[in-house]
């Protein structure tokens, strides 16, 4: 009898099993996004493509993991503006997957690098997160994605939206009022994470140290650097906690520019993700700009 009923119990989970939804995010940002607007809903997965510590994904190329993930897929996110270079091939892998691209509608800032002019695919600074509106903007067309492909979900997905955005709102409202006054304007950042955030909050990024955070500087452009960030008064240096910081170690030990960490929310923890975690990194990259622009 009790075999029985052991055995009963298991056939009744099937069905749980197969009714069990897999959301697909490309990177952290939107895997971040993703769980605000699934939050509460049961029998629902959450799989980022790209691991917790991978940061932006320059020349990021898919695993055989990642295929795997989106072949169980219900609905693959995305940044979009460029961020993933890959997405061809999963167009071509899985033409039936439903992709949500999360930049739609939100205007774009032109990439300071130099290109071809025949070379569009990484025409725009695809850091759009980092301004609070345009997370909200990308926020509304993950959740009208989301509802598109799980219908079931529409109610609990667009109260979710209208929570979350309530906090990005006042999180928006309190970085613009924080920032209106500080008495220096000029930062340099480590690569081409900020122009978004600066862009929205009043900031300037008067040199960039490095635009591929993956590429080592010559001692030529180190020097020209220096020079730059010399005649522009030794304005703060801001690294990210994602990459080496030799070059910018040595900018500030020969410009006397103070040094500080900036997160572009890019990393953090693969299990029991806090779902303020966006706005509490934001947070403390506001305590430190007003520590650094205050002085």
């Amino acid at each position: 009898m009790k075999r029985i009923l052991i055995l009963f119990l298991a056939l009744l989970a099937l069905p749980l099993a197969a009714c069990a939804e897999t959301v697909v995010a490309s990177f952290y940002p939107i895997r971040l996004f993703a769980l605000n607007l699934l939050s509460g809903i049961d029998g629902m997965e959450v799989v980022c493509l790209a691991q917790p510590g991978t940061g932006c994904l320059h020349d990021y190329q898919l695993q055989t993991s990642d295929m795997k993930a989106l072949a169980t897929a219900d609905v693959f996110l995305i940044n979009g503006a460029g961020m993933e270079s890959y997405l061809s091939g999963v167009f071509e892998a899985f033409p039936a997957l439903p992709v949500v691209d999360a930049s739609q509608g939100v205007a774009l800032l032109e990439d300071c690098e130099d290109h071809d002019e025949h070379d569009h695919e990484h025409a725009y600074n695809a850091h759009i997160w980092l301004d609070v509106r345009n997370a909200i903007r990308m926020v509304e067309n993950l959740a009208e994605g989301l509802i598109a492909a799980l219908p079931e979900h529409a109610q609990a997905i667009a109260a979710n939206r209208d929570a979350y955005i309530l906090r990005l709102t006042a999180l928006d409202d309190e970085l613009r009022t924080a920032l209106a006054d500080v008495p220096r304007k000029d930062v340099v950042t480590f690569h081409e994470a900020f122009p978004y955030f600066a862009k929205a909050y009043g900031l300037n990024v008067a040199a960039v140290i490095n635009r591929d955070p993956e590429d080592a500087l010559s001692p030529r452009a180190l020097a020209e650097l220096c020079k730059t960030i010399t005649a522009l008064g030794a304005p703060p240096l801001f690294v990210e906690p994602q990459y080496e910081d030799i070059a910018a170690q040595t900018i500030a030990r020969e410009t006397h520019a103070p040094l500080y960490t900036l997160d572009p929310i890019v990393t953090g923890p693969e299990t029991n993700i806090p779902l303020t975690l966006y706005e509490d990194t934001m947070r403390q990259n506001l305590a430190v700009l007003l520590q650094a622009l205050g002085e």
